[in-house]
């Protein structure tokens, strides 16, 4: 999994989950002030990145990701098929 991959999948669910276009999401954009996501949305992510790179994410480091960039960090340094390819 690459991290544009990632970085897709990450904007392909927030723009479904918000309703708002995919294009203006950046790896800059933060979830609450510049996406409006409330913690609902923000605990429907996690799930979608754990069920989907198999990552698990405790409530402590949910609460630290606070742009889409490190949502993507937190998947890279810690997907086991990132992790064992070396990437």
């Amino acid at each position: 999994m690459t991290r544009e991959q990632i970085l897709e999948a990450v904007r392909r669910h927030l723009s479904d989950e918000l309703e708002i276009d995919p294009t203006t999401i950046t790896e800059a954009t933060r979830f609450r002030e510049d996406l409006d996501a409330d913690s609902l949305d923000l605990y429907t992510l996690v799930q979608e990145l754990e069920d989907s790179y198999g990552v698990t994410m405790s409530d402590e480091q949910a609460a630290q990701i606070l742009t889409v960039g490190q949502a993507v960090e937190f998947v890279l340094a810690n997907d086991p098929s990132t992790t064992a390819s070396g990437h």
